[in-house]
């Protein structure tokens, strides 16, 4: 399945039915009189986030929306029926935003939320209703409301505990895979990961959701690359973690890379705790990583850890880290199971 995380949709309601202009002309009814009946009401667009979505694909071959308007009124005071509503099933994590994309209209965070966006319109008034002791015949009746219609823009945001990030290379893929059952793809070469992936994590009788987006580079802010626009992704996350190769750049360097383009996309994620972590450490002996651990501390890392995604060192001290930014909901076991107690700040994990 393609992945697409966002989409521009048309989205219109259904107009009023109009009421009806009728007379009875019943036989044996003397004196007659109006009974044009009301307009039926039109249907509404509603979205509703659903189970078992996790892309906006759909949006790519249906991009208009539109809901059927209200029946007629008709005679002997038969009112139109209403127009069924459209509901517009989006995954969960779903934003609705204006047209130029400057407001949040709607944000869907739980399974089975439903947002009634555009109302259908009333029906009009029959001429039944225009009825009065000095219009014993009136003939006037209601259009019905007209129909509302507007341009969206979808934009999904997937719904993770955790968010991955790093350079290109940084062994992402490998880490996922890991600890979850991600199956994320793995080469060498930049940009193996071009859509994010999402993996569940279990570790001591909790879980959490894990969320890998690709790579960034310097300049990802100005259209490098494949751009910063995957960062939204990760923006719901409660802690991050940073990966950086120990073999790459310069692992202060890399740091510094990775802080400016948070800074530059803005939304809160320069502000969100940063777990820092050496990754392939089985490529390097232990006193270089704890030499690269140094300076990443004296660059600004609260917290640096040691691993490595091939071969699962240094992974159980991380994960119980991670534990502690998460609340207890998360926990599979009984309430007394408790986590490590965090690390200080300013010190560093070792394998």
């Amino acid at each position: 399945m393609h992945f697409l995380d966002q989409a521009k949709i048309y989205i219109k309601s259904g107009a009023g039915g109009p009421g009806a202009v009728s007379f009875r002309r019943e036989k044996y009814v003397e004196y007659g009189g109006p009974d044009g009946g009301n307009g039926g009401k039109g249907g509404d667009i509603i979205f509703e986030a659903v189970q078992g979505l996790n892309t906006l694909i759909d949006f790519r071959y249906s991009q208009h929306f539109k809901a059927k308007r209200g029946n007629h009124g008709q005679g002997r005071d038969q009112t139109g029926g209403g127009a069924p509503d459209l509901i517009v099933k989006v995954p969960v994590g779903t934003q609705v935003l204006s047209e130029d994309k400057e407001e949040v209209l709607a944000d869907f965070t739980e399974i089975g939320q439903q947002v009634v966006f555009l109302e259908g319109g009333m029906g009009g008034r029959g001429n039944a209703s225009y009825k009065s002791s000095t219009n014993r015949a009136p003939r006037q009746h209601q259009p019905g409301e007209p129909a509302k219609e507007m341009w969206v823009w979808l934009r999904l945001k997937l719904l993770a505990d955790v968010g991955l990030l790093g350079l290109p290379n940084a062994g992402k893929s490998t880490f996922i895979n890991a600890v979850s059952n991600a199956g994320a793809k793995v080469g060498h070469y930049a940009f193996t990961t071009l859509v994010p992936k999402l993996g569940v994590v279990r570790h001591k009788g909790r879980e959490f959701v894990l969320a890998d987006i690709p790579g960034l580079i310097e300049g990802a802010a100005d259209g490098a690359g494949i751009g910063d626009r995957f960062l939204g992704h990760i923006e719901r996350c409660r802690v991050l973690i940073h990966l950086i190769d120990i073999e790459g750049t310069d692992p202060v360097e890399a740091m510094r890379i990775v802080e400016d383009e948070l800074s530059a996309y803005g939304a809160g994620l320069e502000d969100k705790p940063r777990l820092v972590v050496l990754n392939k450490l089985d490529l390097a002996d232990a006193e270089l990583a704890e030499a690269f651990a140094g300076e990443l501390l004296e660059a600004g890392a609260d917290k640096v850890f040691a691993i490595s995604g091939a071969t699962g060192a240094g992974i159980e001290q991380l994960m119980d880290a991670i534990l502690s930014y998460l609340p207890e909901s998360t926990s599979t076991e009984t309430k007394g199971a408790e986590v490590e107690d965090q690390k200080e700040e300013g010190e560093w994990s070792p394998i």
